[in-house]
């Protein structure tokens, strides 16, 4: 029987499927997360001495995705293949460096637990299909861009951009919405951050927020379609203005702190994406019965 009539006749096993590739996809949003940025700062400098007419730095070794090979960050000591197994490796090593004994950031195996449980819904949700598998490839996305903008508040193009771009070409075949309406998500989620971006800005004289938030509402625009834009700014700002306190609180941090926005964007947009839908028709009803 071909793997795709086996995935499509048992939805458990696309389900445990998905949940697996999310663990493995997991682990690399690991390293994503901390190599991109500092790849994007590499490249910003050098083209910063070349517009300065600086000589351009010595040669360094090379620094991508790929390589050097995963290390300790305390030891430097080389992660062997058996040592990297998704989430089974930190249970193994009692999250401990296998070399040095630090103890490794709860962060990573969570991250790639977060990633096997979103995908492994998305499969259930969904069932086997497109929808499924390009839905997968937002969610990770969103996932890495989310915790890229929590470090380094930044909401990188080379992410932000492809999705978007994917979204509209996806929603040209009719995959989630109207290539009409997926356009306008687009247009629309850029231009109304852009808006409250340049109104504040004119009120107050400061930055209320990154550009890298206009991309990204355009980009969840270009695959829900417009209609989930209202709802998507609604949650975003009222999970934001929540947890945004709670967490100055509990770092006893100034109110004036910049908290990136770009996380609760991702969260609302993908929650919209799935059930604003049904989130309308409930709200609808009960103005109704009211």
């Amino acid at each position: 029987m071909p793997l795709t009539e086996l995935l499509t006749l048992y939805p458990l096993a696309f389900v445990v499927s998905a949940l697996i590739l999310g663990l493995i996809v997991g682990s690399f949003i690991n390293v994503l997360v901390w190599r991109l940025p500092k790849m994007l700062e590499r490249d910003w400098q050098a083209q910063a001495r070349d517009v300065l007419g600086l000589e351009p730095e010595p040669a360094a070794a090379p620094y991508n995705l790929l390589l050097p090979h995963s290390q300790c960050p305390h030891c430097a000591q080389p992660i062997r293949p058996w040592e990297n197994i998704p989430l089974l490796s930190y249970l193994w090593l009692r999250g401990r460096c296998a070399h040095c004994k630090v103890a490794i950031s709860p962060r990573y195996p969570l991250t790639e637990l977060a990633c096997g449980l979103i995908s492994a819904f998305i499969a259930w949700h969904f069932g086997f299909g497109w929808a499924a598998g390009l839905m997968l490839i937002l969610s990770w996305g969103l996932l890495a861009m989310s915790l890229i903008d929590a470090d380094h508040q930044l909401l990188p193009d080379a992410l932000v951009l492809p999705l978007l771009w994917l979204g509209l070409i996806a929603n040209s075949f009719g995959l989630l919405v109207s290539l009409g309406d997926a356009l306008w998500g687009a247009v629309f989620g850029y231009l109304t951050l852009w808006s409250v971006y340049w109104l504040f800005k004119l009120l107050t004289g400061k930055d209320g927020m990154g550009h890298g938030d206009f991309k990204l509402l355009a980009l969840l625009g270009a695959w829900g379609g417009w209609q989930i834009l209202p709802l998507t700014l609604l949650l975003s700002s009222l999970v934001g203005a929540v947890l945004g306190t709670v967490m100055l609180r509990l770092r006893r941090e100034k109110t004036s702190t910049p908290i990136p926005f770009g996380p609760y964007l991702a969260i609302a947009g993908w929650i919209a994406l799935l059930w604003g839908g049904q989130m309308a028709d409930f709200y609808l009803q009960f103005v109704g019965y009211q």
